[in-house]
C-alpha cells in the first residue's frame, strides 16, 4: 500500500498525529540546519526548533511572503538563502544516529563519493523553474532529484483523485515554461504510463495546430488553462471538428469561474463529446505540487484534496496575519513537509479562498484528507483589478469578472472604466460589452449583467 493510498482516508485525528511527527522531523532534521534563511529566522525571534511540536506550533513562526524571496541591492540572490545546503558538519550535528548509520555504512562499503552523490541526489538543484511574475519580479525555484520524484508522486496522486482511466491519451495544452503547470502534468503521465502529448499552448503550435494534434492523438482528456481551453473549443465548434473522444477535461493555472465547466461540456456536446468530466486544479510554484477536485455527475465544485502527508496548509486573515478557524475566508498559508533544495515555509500564498479549508469527509469521494474550497482569487489579480469605486460603491471587479464567466448566454465580455462623456469631473460609468451566443437574445443579456451586478 502507498502512503497516498493509506494516508487519504485516515481519520483527521490520525491524519493530524502524523503532521505532527513529519513537522517535527522535518523542522530539526532540515529546515533549521539547512536553511540559512530560515536558521535566521527563528535565531532572530528566540525559536528553537524544539519548540515546533505540533501543528498549532506553527503559530510561533513569523510568515514568510514573496517579498522575502525578491532580490535587494544588498542582496541581489537573495533567493539562494531559500536553498537548502547541508555540508557533513551540519548533517552530523543535526541527524540523529538511526539516520546517519546508513550513510556510515555507504561509505564504509562503498566510498565516500556514493555517499556524496546520495546527499546530491535528495538535496541538490538540478531543475529550475520561476515564479509567474504577476505580483512581483519572476524569481528563480529549484527542485532536487527528491523533488523531482515528489512530482512524479503528486502527478499520480492527481490522476487518482480524478479518477482517470490509466488508458488515457492526454493532450497537454498548457504553455511550455518553466512553470509548474506544464511539469505537474507530464510527470503525472511519467509516472502513471498514460500517453502525453504536450503541445506548448498556442505559441508553439497554434490553435489550428493544437486543435489537429488533439483530433490525431483522439485525446481521452484534454489540460490546459481555462481561458484556452475555451477558446479552442470554442474554434473547434465553429469549424466543425470532431472532439468526440474527449471524456474529461483539466483546468489549471488560473481561476475556474462557476458556470464555465457548464460552458465546456456544452461546446464540447457541440463537437461530438458527452458526459464530460471537468476538473478545476490548483498549484502554484513555492508548492512544487498540485491538486484537483474528484469526479461528479453534475461537474460540481468539490474543493481541491490536499496531501497532508506533504504539506500543511492555513488559513490566515490578511490583514491580522492571524489563523482563522475551520471555514472562513481568509488567505493560504503554505507549509512543506518533504521538501528539499529551494523552500518556504509558513509562505503567504496571496491565494483568497472563500469558504477556508474543509475538514469533514468528501461527500463525492469520501477522501479524509483536508480540502481547500475551488473558490480561490489571487492576490495578484486583487492588485492588478483593484478594488475600485464606481458612483461612490465599492467594486470587486474580480467578482463582476466571475458574474460575466458564469453566464452561459455570454461568450466573451470586456469591462469598461470611463467618466460619463469623458469628462473627468463627471461621475463614473462601468460600462460591459458582451458578445453573446447566436440566437441569445441581447435584450434579455442585457437585463441579465444588469440585474446581477446590482
Amino acid at each position: 500500500m502507498t502512503a497516498w493510498q493509506r494516508i487519504q482516508r485516515l481519520p483527521r485525528g490520525e491524519q493530524r498525529a502524523a503532521q505532527d511527527a513529519l513537522l517535527q522531523r522535518y523542522v530539526r532534521e532540515h529546515l533549521y540546519p539547512f536553511s540559512p534563511y530560515y536558521r535566521a529566522l527563528f535565531d532572530d525571534n528566540g525559536i528553537k526548533p524544539e519548540q515546533i511540536k505540533t501543528v498549532d506550533d506553527l503559530r510561533r513562526i513569523p510568515l514568510s511572503s514573496k517579498l522575502d524571496l525578491l532580490p535587494t541591492d544588498d542582496d541581489p540572490q537573495r533567493f539562494k538563502k531559500f536553498i537548502l545546503q547541508p555540508d557533513p558538519a551540519s548533517i552530523k550535528k543535526a541527524w540523529p544516529l538511526k539516520k546517519k548509520l546508513p550513510l556510515l555504512w555507504q561509505k564504509w562499503t562503498q566510498g565516500a563519493d556514493a555517499v556524496r552523490k546520495r546527499i546530491r541526489n535528495e538535496f541538490a538543484p538540478s531543475f529550475m523553474t520561476f515564479t509567474t511574475g504577476r505580483s512581483a519580479e519572476p524569481v528563480p525555484f529549484f527542485y532536487s532529484p527528491h523533488d523531482i520524484q515528489n512530482l512524479y508522486d503528486t502527478g499520480a496522486r492527481l490522476v487518482d483523485v480524478m479518477d482517470l482511466d490509466p488508458d488515457y491519451r492526454i493532450a497537454n495544452v498548457f504553455p511550455y515554461a518553466p512553470h509548474l503547470a506544464f511539469w505537474q502534468v507530464f510527470f503525472a503521465g511519467q509516472a502513471t504510463g498514460m500517453m502525453t502529448l504536450s503541445t506548448g499552448g498556442g505559441k508553439v503550435m497554434g490553435s489550428s495546430g493544437d486543435l489537429r494534434a488533439i483530433t490525431r492523438l483522439k485525446a481521452d482528456a484534454l489540460i490546459g488553462v481555462p481561458g484556452y481551453v475555451y477558446h479552442l473549443l470554442r474554434r473547434a465548434v465553429s469549424e466543425g471538428i470532431d472532439l468526440s473522444s474527449i471524456r474529461c477535461v483539466g483546468l489549471g493555472a488560473e481561476r475556474v469561474p462557476p458556470g464555465l465547466k457548464d460552458k465546456i461540456t456544452q461546446l464540447l456536446a457541440a463537437t461530438g463529446a458527452n458526459n464530460v468530466s471537468v476538473f478545476g486544479t490548483y498549484g502554484f510554484t513555492e508548492a512544487r505540487m498540485a491538486f484537483a477536485e474528484c469526479p461528479t455527475k453534475d461537474n460540481a465544485y468539490t474543493g481541491y484534496h490536499l496531501y497532508p502527508d506533504l504539506a500543511i496548509f492555513e488559513v490566515i486573515d490578511p490583514e491580522t496575519g492571524e489563523v482563522l478557524p475551520d471555514g472562513e475566508d481568509g488567505e493560504l498559508v503554505f507549509t512543506p513537509l518533504q521538501a528539499r533544495a529551494s523552500t518556504v515555509f509558513r509562505y503567504r500564498t496571496g491565494d483568497r479562498v472563500r469558504g477556508g479549508l474543509q475538514y469533514e469527509p468528501c461527500p463525492h469521494c469520501g477522501r479524509t484528507v483536508p480540502r481547500i474550497s475551488s473558490d480561490l482569487t489571487r492576490e495578484s489579480s486583487l492588485k492588478d483589478l483593484q478594488l475600485l469605486k464606481v458612483k461612490g460603491t465599492l467594486v470587486n471587479l474580480e467578482d463582476a469578472a466571475m458574474l460575466l464567466g458564469s453566464m452561459p448566454e455570454v461568450e466573451e465580455w470586456q469591462i469598461e472604466l470611463r467618466k460619463k462623456d469623458d469628462d473627468p469631473h463627471e461621475v463614473d460609468e462601468m460600462v460591459v460589452h458582451l458578445s453573446v451566443k447566436s440566437g441569445c437574445s441581447e435584450n434579455i443579456a442585457t437585463e441579465r449583467v444588469q440585474e446581477l451586478f446590482k
